[in-house]
């Protein structure tokens, strides 16, 4: 970036971390601007009065230290309405750190407009997706926003030029930093996502001492839990009858899931930049959402609606985790989406039994199930089995005519 367009205030997503703390100092030092540090607490389990005060060390203004707890708004606008999708990147994958990216965008962009900033930064790497994901987010919120991604800049380009950089600069270094992690962790309330180092190699197993959230499943209770999960129009209002908050569910899942063991995903994906990733993922809260989730709606949305729902799903997925959230696709589809669920209300009992979470009962005052309909006793003219020869006469006249010419080519 050249000096004349060097930016005079940028907004910084602050961790609090060695890498952008670093970040911080190099913006100060290579553009000499003025740095805002915005750190989100979306449920990632840190204390984060320290990265007040390792901004405040690093000559930040208090008026220009924000930390905010966006737990609910997390849970409520983001993870919510993409698990009324039943969202699945690659068929597997809960989209856990590709769902925050949009919120962290958002209140980058937003206090950049509160403080007079005229660009925002970010501490994601040129090779990953959530550079893909702040800055898309950032240009659909504000087109005129700058983005400074230092990673893609910068000559600080191994650990050893980091880390003398932190020290020119009188950055603290945590012993533990000092040497290589041995993988590194991105958290919230949704999940826990860990890559690198230790899992580099698909062909090896990842280790236990890599979970964070989820006991091993060889320890987990030797007796099942049953959790009852109620829902409203497609979201989560209450465990166990209790009514609680967004957050408060995912938290009181997440307890339970990690306890048993549920809830880990070795997954090797495809990132949107190219390559292939190994990753191991920890969403034990969403695990049991999903299944609970998929639940309710098996007695109370139409065939006809849950089968468009889930041929769209993929879609859906695919655009969160490229980082279109704000795009019109995606609120296109969202509106179908929320439309589907306007019946999608009750009550599912899950089990929780060593890794699995299994729907074992659900009822609802919508239920689309008719036990007259499907009785294996006299259903006393609630169905007419006769008609069921007409149905199929019909289904299978085509295929009876392609039959008929199959045979006739082959004579």
């Amino acid at each position: 970036m050249s000096a004349t367009h060097a930016p005079k205030k940028v907004v910084l997503a602050y961790s609090g971390g060695l890498d952008t703390s670093i970040i911080l100092k190099w913006l100060q030092t290579e553009y000499g601007c003025e740095v805002v540090t915005f750190t989100a607490d979306l449920g990632q389990g840190e204390e984060l009065d320290p990265a007040r005060r390792k901004a405040e060390m690093l000559g930040i203004a208090p008026e220009n230290i924000y930390i905010e707890d966006l737990r609910e708004e997390f849970v409520r606008d983001f993870v919510f309405p993409m698990f009324r999708a039943n969202a699945l990147y690659e068929g597997l994958y809960l989209l856990g750190t590709s769902i925050a990216r949009p919120l962290i965008s958002k209140r980058l962009v937003e206090i950049a407009a509160e403080t007079g900033a005229d660009a925002v930064a970010h501490g994601a790497t040129g090779k990953g997706n959530d550079q893909v994901r702040f800055e898309l987010s950032a240009y659909a919120l504000n087109p005129d926003i700058k983005v400074i991604a230092p990673w893609r800049e910068w000559d600080l380009t191994s650990r050893t030029k980091l880390l003398e950089f932190a020290e020119l600069n009188q950055i603290p270094i945590a012993k533990d930093k000092r040497g290589e992690a041995p993988f590194s962790v991105d958290a919230n309330l949704l999940h826990t996502s860990s890559e690198g180092k230790v899992l580099e190699n698909p062909a090896e197993e990842a280790p236990d001492f890599v979970l964070q959230r989820v006991v091993p499943v060889e320890q987990a209770p030797d007796q099942p839990e049953m959790v009852e999960i109620t829902f409203e129009r497609g979201d989560a209002v209450a465990i166990n009858g209790q009514a609680m908050s967004p957050a408060t569910i995912l938290t009181r899942l997440n307890e339970l899931g990690g306890k048993h063991g549920i809830g880990v995903l070795d997954l090797v994906e495809n990132r949107f930049v190219g390559m292939k990733s190994r990753g191991s993922y920890e969403t034990p809260g969403g695990t049991i959402l999903l299944e609970a989730h998929r639940g309710i709606e098996q007695i109370t949305l139409d065939s006809g609606a849950g089968h468009l729902k889930d041929s769209i799903m993929p879609r859906y997925a695919e655009l969160i985790y490229n980082g279109f959230w704000f795009a019109p696709e995606r609120e296109m589809l969202q509106a179908l989406i929320d439309k589907s669920q306007e019946h999608v209300s009750g009550t599912v009992r899950v089990k929780l039994y060593k890794g699995a979470a299994r729907t074992v009962a659900r009822w609802s005052d919508y239920s689309l199930y008719s036990e007259a309909h499907v009785t294996f006793e006299d259903d006393a003219g609630a169905y007419d089995q006769k008609d069921a020869a007409g149905f199929i006469r019909l289904n299978a006249l085509r295929l009876k005519l392609l039959a008929a010419r199959n045979r006739r080519l082959k004579g």
